[in-house]
């Protein structure tokens, strides 16, 4: 987790303020990455949630947007996962908690750092008017793979108790549309999230007198108590026709991932689908999902009794560590010698909480 780059609220009136911190126009090129957004359904509470199975889907994005995270360690956790499913190091940033009553979340975003990296200004737009229950939240990020630089808005629609709830954010994005123009600069926009509007509906209209248009026009993204049906085109990615060269786009019906029914789908996973644009020459590509967790690769408690040498362990023995994937094997393996545990918080990645799941562990020879 990058503590520094919490959000802040932001003044319409400042906006100006923070050109000077943004590069005036992105650098040419293909971005060659996978951006998605995904509401998964209440993160972060008791809910028997699967991190693991959560980790399979975030994994086959290079950048995730992520709605109704409920707590941060929530986060942290996913981020985890999917680091060691993918054996490689992942970064993740999260707005303060957003809502007007008891009940408030999060915005998130989750992304690849081989693929993507923040740029910087990061948002919680400052809502005059109250409008919205929860204030979009923005950054600036850029594609490793070509130095693309986009901004995206991460946006989760009050569902109300009836449509008429929803409308007034709906038509208040046009103006939020605008100011993003204004906080960043030259650079391509993108609006991700769950709208809980179907994207043909009248009350889009101010926004698409800008240009804008939405990425997924067919299908449908909240799944039904019936397997294989689905309802509401709800989640979306909003863009400028021709500012970004998109190949693919999409929605990732995860179900069939696991094998799972409904029913399951939505006790362990999330109710909402996510959706995606393939960028460059990136391609979807879905994968079946095998069951591993950080600590799969940890011994049970019947096995010898052993410990990993910082200084002596093979590549291959330092990944049984959690949170260590092959990128931070050949980091420590590079690093050395260590004359204690604690140094590993060195190592890009490695945060204090981290580093408590490596000592919690046991694992670490004693000497180390």
């Amino acid at each position: 987790m990058h503590n520094d780059q919490k959000c802040f609220s932001l003044r319409r009136v400042l906006a100006p303020l923070l050109l000077f911190a943004i590069a005036l126009s992105p650098l040419p090129g293909v971005a060659e990455v996978i951006l998605g957004s995904w509401n998964i359904q209440n993160l972060g509470w008791d809910n028997d949630k699967r991190y693991d199975k959560v980790a399979h889907v975030a994994n086959h994005f290079d950048f995730l947007a992520i709605q109704e995270l409920m707590n941060e360690a929530a986060l942290e956790s996913l981020e985890a996962e999917v680091e060691a499913l993918s054996g490689e190091s992942w970064s993740s940033m999260a707005s303060h908690a957003l809502g007007r009553s008891s009940y408030r979340e999060h915005y998130a975003f989750l992304w690849r750092d081989s693929a993507m990296e923040y740029v910087d200004g990061a948002a919680v737009f400052f809502d005059s008017g109250d409008t919205f229950a929860r204030e979009p939240y923005s950054a600036r990020f850029r594609s490793l793979r070509s130095g693309q630089v986009f901004a995206v808005a991460n946006v989760h629609v009050v569902y109300g108790s009836s449509l008429g709830d929803r409308l007034p954010e709906i038509e208040a994005l046009a103006d939020y549309w605008e100011w993003l123009g204004e906080a960043y600069q030259d650079t391509p926009r993108l609006l991700m999230g769950d709208f809980n509007l179907v994207p043909h509906h009248d009350a889009w209209e101010s926004l698409r007198e800008q240009g804008v248009i939405p990425a997924i026009t067919q299908g449908a993204t909240t799944l039904s108590a019936t397997s294989g049906r689905y309802v509401n085109l709800y989640d979306n990615i909003w863009k400028i026709k021709g500012k970004l060269n998109v190949s693919e786009r999409g929605i990732v019906k995860f179900p069939a991932l696991f094998g799972i029914d409904h029913t399951r789908a939505l006790d362990e996973v999330s109710d909402h689908a996510p959706v995606y644009l393939a960028l460059g020459s990136a391609e979807m590509t879905l994968r079946p999902f095998t069951p591993i967790s950080i600590y799969s690769s940890l011994p049970a408690a019947n096995d010898p009794v052993y410990c990993i040498d910082l200084n002596t362990s093979d590549f291959e023995t330092l990944q049984k560590l959690p949170h260590i994937g092959p990128a931070r094997a050949q980091l420590i393996i590079d690093g050395r010698p260590w004359s204690r545990v604690e140094q590993l918080i060195r190592i890009r990645g490695i945060s204090g909480g981290r580093l408590n799941d490596i000592i919690d562990s046991q694992l670490v020879c004693k000497e180390n």
